[in-house]
């Protein structure tokens, strides 16, 4: 690998970007420019990241297919695809609107959950609205329950309770009194793959500090623990409001620096903002 810094560049390889969002760090490639068709082997080597470049999420830049700016795959450090990622979507738009000629701040994204607003602020944040927050069990999907405020699963000879909510990907809740001592790599790992889970689940573990405030550490699906998960955090200000704890604005406070979150409740959408960083660009050869 070579950065875009050097004396010279491979001619052949991928040309990507380097981003990151409070830490929750990217490789975006660009398919508009070039031929780029990974398999999950190849997602895995440049994930690495001692023999590769290192990242949480890949983001593949397509042409729009509708009425989108740009379009966008997702795909998780273990190759498989993921359905949304919140601090994906921001670095997706800041690189957009510095790339783009005509630099408008109001975009459309073409998420794989779908068309997503995203507004490029004049501070260099973005927010992006997230949608409404869905908590039907089979929008996780979630299986063999009802709708219920909250749920209880074996894990770890424990009864785990959580909240479970789809932010246009699977989340579960757990809320804890302190999320310094949280069983993040036990107990994350475990819900993730629980049968009730048919597609897996990313797990948040939430300490509401005040009505104002949320500490979270999340275990993403396909990855482990990360600095920052912008749809966790969302979910986790989605079930705190859900549950009366909250109010409709709060900040989310992870490892990696805090996002803001707006949810008004049901029948309103929840838009998130927080930083979007390009870090570096570089070519590899898979």
């Amino acid at each position: 690998m070579t950065t875009s810094s050097g004396a010279s560049l491979a001619r052949s390889g991928i040309r990507f970007v380097k981003m990151h969002g409070l830490g929750n760090d990217f490789v975006v490639v660009d398919r508009r420019q070039q031929t780029f068709s990974p398999q999950p082997e190849d997602i895995r080597h440049m994930a690495d990241r001692h023999t590769g470049v290192g990242f949480d999420q890949l983001l593949v830049l397509d042409a729009p297919t509708g009425e989108g700016d740009v379009g966008f795959g997702i795909f998780n450090a273990d190759g498989e695809p993921a359905e949304q990622c919140g601090n994906g979507l921001r670095c997706v738009a800041r690189l957009f609107f510095e790339s783009s000629a005509r630099r408008r701040r109001d975009l459309r994204l073409e998420s794989p959950a779908g068309l997503i607003s995203a507004r490029v602020l004049d501070d260099g944040n973005v927010a992006v609205d997230m949608g409404e927050p869905d908590f039907a069990p089979e929008s996780l999907p979630f299986t063999g329950v009802a709708p219920a405020e909250s749920y209880v699963l074996p894990v770890e000879d424990e009864q785990v309770r959580f909240g479970a909510v789809s932010m246009g990907n699977p989340h579960v809740v757990v809320p804890v009194e302190d999320v310094r001592s949280a069983p993040v790599g036990a107990v994350g790992p475990t819900l993730e793959r629980h049968p009730a889970f048919p597609r897996r689940t990313n797990v948040g573990f939430m300490q509401v500090a005040d009505p104002h405030r949320i500490v979270l550490r999340v275990h993403e699906r396909g990855v482990g623990e990360t600095r920052a998960c912008g749809t966790g955090a969302s979910a986790a200000a989605a079930v705190a409001r859900h549950w009366g704890q909250t109010e409709p604005e709060v900040t989310v406070a992870l490892p990696g620096g805090e996002l803001e979150i707006a949810w008004e409740g049901p029948g309103h959408h929840l838009w998130m903002t927080g930083p979007a960083v390009r870090v570096f660009e570089g070519i590899i050869s898979l």
